[in-house]
């Protein structure tokens, strides 16, 4: 449905096109004459750009008395028409049906993320009765059934752990970048993947309850008070039309000459004023472009000048979302960190952890070596793997691991890995031959331009934000990093929400930066949502106004000054129309103008707005980091 709505738009578009350019034919053809006709060629632009105008002005009129920017121009039009300027009155139209095109082109819609989500709904559960199991619809697990999941499958309800131990993957909900060990007792999330082992769980929330479904809910109703923009020229709309009748009738009584009224009609067309917004979007949009941004949303540069504040995820936003070694640490002499590393990497070449992926990636990239062979290879759901490496025992995973394998671990030890969990990094314990051996320091590596680019927004008067769904730990470790002063951790979609709320309510204008399936809510709540492009989800980029093609943040600082810079073009574009608009009244109630010269006046305005807007497409903020 979506597609043939998309498709239906396009279009439209490609036919307004059309008519424009057939249009624009015809009003050379009417000025300079070079086609002989049997009639005058600008009643081509007349039917093809003025009938529609009037039509629609004719509708918002009776249905709901919407005096919009179209009324007046319809009444110069057939004015215009009556007394035989059939130029004037096609060139209006042309006018106005341009602004008209460009307004379409900059607030064209591309979203799908109700739909992905909606496919990430679990379709199905595996209900144990007894020892036998049943595969049911997943809309027909009540409270309290016991459920059966698979490695590789989705949770399909809200539920605890009764038996068995896994690793979830819970980026769905939280955003996490690692998976997370769990256990018998520990609550698991609809939506989310078993990674390893299988399990038995209690269900505790299903249906309209669970939280995958919950958050379908969040995207959905999130945008239901994002005010879109009216246009400058309609929300002034009712006292042009006013103004220019009232001047138009008093100049018939005094003088007598309609012309003259006609006259006042045609250059109090607010076409400039219906430009001087849209021009000045598309340019900027175009700008953006070229530093590596999609605007999906027309207004959403408007929208973005006025932020005060700018939320963003950690993972996948302000880091790489990648894990990377940043320590080894060996605590046997006959085993100094190098060896330590090569024996940890080749114990993991086989696991589908991504710590373990982790380790070989970097082992790899470090010291470029061949990894040695392992053997007798198994894996540990939840909590680590066991190898042989070169006729050794390698142990390598977490606290519990290593308790269940009887290796003692030391207060020294437990010191300083807590020390590095103060950073926000991931520790993986290693023993050989059943004596701990030492450990591996994991953590998500940051962006190099992050620091860069949190200092220029402060800079332009920003406030920056941590919203993030890890541990308080790895979210003071970032922000400290970055210098952002304000931090929420341990936060579901729903919290990202209610935060925003918060501010919202307090009056400031937010920004939301983030990458993943969970950000999506807070995406559509902010008053602006940019998503990575490049690492995020697609539900995420759906869901946001604009998507940051490249991952390249070091660019959000231009994007911010640019939006100012936009605000200001047109803030410039629509004083210079309505100076116009008024000095061509004068010289209209004075006779100087005719109403030919005067649509000439008024398109040199529109001309020039054209071109001012135009400047933005190669604007750069000095000194952007």
């Amino acid at each position: 449905m979506r597609k043939l709505e998309a498709l239906l738009e396009w279009g439209g578009i490609k036919k307004d096109i059309v008519c424009l350019v057939v249009s624009g034919f015809a009003l050379l053809v009417s000025i300079f004459d070079f086609i002989p006709l049997p009639f005058d060629a600008a009643w081509i632009a007349i039917i093809f750009c003025g009938i529609p105008i009037i039509l629609e002005a004719i509708i918002g009129l009776i249905t709901a008395f919407d005096i919009k920017a179209d009324v007046l121009v319809s009444i110069a039009l057939i004015a215009s028409v009556i007394i035989g300027e059939d130029f004037a009155a096609g060139e209006v139209a042309f006018i106005m049906q341009l602004g008209a095109l460009l307004e379409d082109l900059t607030v064209a819609k591309a979203r799908a993320g109700i739909e992905k989500l909606v496919h990430l709904t679990p379709q199905t559960a595996r209900i144990m009765n007894g020892k036998h199991e049943r595969i049911v619809p997943a809309q027909q697990v009540k409270v309290g059934d016991i459920l059966r999941v698979l490695p590789g499958e989705t949770v399909p309800v809200d539920g605890v752990i009764l038996s068995g131990q896994t690793s979830i993957n819970q980026a769905v909900m939280t955003g996490e970048s690692l998976p997370v060990d769990k256990a018998a007792g520990d609550d698991v999330s609809s939506g989310t993947v078993n990674q390893f082992g299988s399990f038995d769980m209690k269900a505790t929330k299903v249906g309209e309850d669970s939280s995958i479904q919950r958050m379908i809910r969040l995207v959905q109703s999130a945008d239901a008070g994002k005010a879109k923009i009216v246009g400058i020229a309609d929300r002034w709309a009712t006292w042009i039309v006013v103004i220019a009748l009232t001047a138009a009738a008093v100049t018939w009584l005094i003088t007598g000459e309609i012309i003259r009224s006609v006259t006042i009609l045609v250059v109090f067309c607010p076409c400039a004023l219906v430009l001087a917004t849209p021009t000045a979007i598309m340019a900027a949009i175009g700008n953006a472009t070229k530093h590596g941004f999609l605007i999906k949303e027309g207004d959403a540069l408007e929208r973005l000048s006025t932020v005060s504040m700018i939320a963003f995820d950690k993972t996948g936003t302000l880091t790489y979302g990648i894990p990377e070694v940043v320590k080894v640490k060996s605590y046997m002499n006959e085993y100094p960190e190098e060896k330590l590393y090569a024996l940890t990497a080749a114990a993991e070449q086989r696991s589908e952890h991504p710590l373990g992926k982790a380790i070989v990636r970097c082992y790899r990239k470090d010291k470029q070596d061949i990894l040695l062979q392992n053997e007798q290879f198994q894996m540990l759901p939840g909590r680590g793997v066991l190898a042989f490496v070169c006729g050794e025992e390698i142990i390598a995973g977490n606290q519990e691991l290593l308790n269940e394998s009887d290796v003692a671990l030391n207060e020294v030890l437990m010191k300083e890995t807590d020390t590095y969990r103060s950073q926000g990094c991931t520790i993986i314990f290693v023993a050989i031959q059943r004596k701990l051996a030492g450990f591996l320091a994991l953590s998500d590596a940051l962006r190099p331009e992050s620091a860069g680019m949190i200092q220029s927004i402060d800079s332009l008067g920003v406030q920056p934000v941590l919203l993030t769904g890890d541990n308080d730990q790895a979210a003071q470790a970032i922000s400290q990093k970055l210098q952002i002063r304000e931090v929420h951790a341990n936060c579901l979609p729903e919290d990202k929400i209610i935060w925003i709320d918060t501010y919202q309510k307090k009056k400031d204008s937010i920004c939301m930066i983030g990458d993943g399936i969970n950000d999506a809510p807070a995406l559509k709540k902010a008053d602006v949502g940019i998503a990575m492009g490049g690492v995020g989800s697609d539900i995420a980029v759906d869901a946001a106004d604009i998507a940051l093609v490249d991952d390249e943040v070091k660019e959000i600082p231009h994007l911010l000054a640019l939006s100012h810079r936009m605000m200001t073009t047109i803030k410039c574009n629509l004083t210079f129309s309505m100076a116009l608009n008024f000095l061509a009244i004068i010289l209209a109630i004075t006779g100087i103008l005719n109403p030919v010269v005067g649509a000439l006046v008024h398109n040199a305005g529109s001309v020039l707005v054209i071109i001012n807007s135009a400047i933005l497409l190669k604007w750069r903020k000095r000194n952007v980091n």
